[in-house]
């Protein structure tokens, strides 16, 4: 039987890629973004009175109503905004089923979505099974930031979605109220939605303080914010993950949900919402969290020529190896995989047209003796060089 692939160009991503060769090298990964540390036993706990209780069957298509109510509080405490947690809360598989749903809501064939590079992969698939087409804007490194003028040049007749990531992983860049004006006077008279990917909301340092689309009632209004309980919470594996939307969008949103993942594991929603109850606070420390580790390894690696680029947020790390080696950032990762056992994501993957760059992520997700076999591993490496 044959078929015309949608995808025909797609293959295995690159996390995959990266992972399957740091256990073919028995390389110590600190790349694919994930903690090696345990939850909170607390959550566990949760967890296991949820499936004792019983709350093992389908939950509501929407999401269990505690879990949606103890969102509504935490958007309240963080921002502070209302948010209806009936009708403007969806609860879904992960932050990427809700980027997915989002982007089939509103995207439709021929449609043109506008995207920035270093772009999170899961986006132009997703555009392009809906029959757009990305037009992607690259941000410049060393410092990542918006040009809206160019934006402003790149909008047509055609535009329907930007997408932002804010903080942006793998930049690990943060954009400001100022840059959420300026993207508002851009498409305040265009039929233009927005989807902000905002996953690591919890998670910026040095006093930065995240400026959610959540938070600006103009552009909200217009708006698919996604967020993310395996990054607020440690637990990637659980795979739970909510979009906030205005009623109207919510509805259309559901209707994909619904006939996508329909619901999300019953017993991981109670656990969420029981702990929660618990702990309404849990996230109030991450920033402190991940700014200590992070501060752990661009000490440990700074001067060796592996030179740890100033991180504003996500729990991820660039190091710009230049001044060692001129090699492209995939040779360069496939080199420490295999010599200096650490696999490590280079960048140009991102870029629909990448810019020559020599700069690698690294995720600061661990325990600190797990960074600082890291260090050890890179140092030696570079120290060789």
């Amino acid at each position: 039987m044959r078929f015309r692939s949608k995808l025909p160009d797609v293959g295995t991503t690159l996390f995959t890629v990266i992972s399957r060769r740091a256990q073919e090298e028995g390389a110590l990964n600190i790349g694919q973004g994930f903690p090696d540390y345990p939850i909170d036993p607390r959550l566990g706990e949760a967890l296991q009175a949820a499936v004792a209780e019983g709350r093992n069957q389908y939950a509501p298509m929407e999401g269990v109503v505690e879990l949606r109510e103890r969102i509504a509080a935490k958007l309240a405490a963080s921002y502070p905004i209302a948010v209806d947690p009936l009708a403007e809360i969806t609860v879904t598989c992960g932050g990427t089923e809700a980027l997915y749903d989002a982007i089939q809501t509103v995207v439709s064939p021929g449609d043109e979505v506008i995207v920035f590079d270093p772009a999170y992969d899961a986006y132009e698939p997703a555009v392009r099974l809906a029959g757009g087409r990305c037009i992607r804007i690259a941000l410049a490194p060393p410092r990542f930031r918006y040009d809206w003028d160019l934006v402003r040049a790149r909008l047509t007749e055609r535009t329907r979605l930007i997408i932002i990531n804010n903080p942006q992983n793998p930049c690990c860049t943060v954009a400001g109220r100022d840059d959420l004006e300026a993207l508002a006077g851009l498409i305040r008279d265009r039929p233009v939605s927005l989807l902000a990917d905002e996953v690591y909301e919890h998670v910026l340092f040095d006093g930065r303080r995240h400026a959610s689309v959540l938070a600006h009632p103009e552009l909200r209004e217009r708006a698919f914010v996604v967020f993310s309980f395996g990054k607020t919470l440690h637990a990637t594996g659980w795979r739970v993950g909510y979009c906030v939307a205005p009623a109207p969008l919510t509805a259309e949103l559901r209707k994909v949900h619904q006939f996508n993942t329909f619901s999300i594991a019953a017993p991981l929603q109670h656990a969420i919402a029981r702990y929660l109850a618990a702990a309404p606070d849990a996230w109030s420390g991450l920033s402190a969290f991940f700014q200590a580790k992070r501060d752990l390894l661009a000490a440990r690696l700074r001067g060796s020529g592996l030179e740890p680029v100033p991180a504003a947020g996500t729990y991820f790390q660039l190091i710009d190896y230049g001044a060692l080696d001129g090699a492209a950032d995939v040779e360069f990762a496939d080199r420490l995989i295999r010599e200096a056992k650490v696999a490590t994501i280079p960048l140009s993957p991102f870029y629909a047209d990448p810019p020559r760059m020599t700069l690698l992520r690294l995720c600061i997700a661990k325990q600190d003796a797990t960074l600082h076999d890291a260090a050890d591993r890179l140092l030696k490496f570079a120290g060789r060089l």
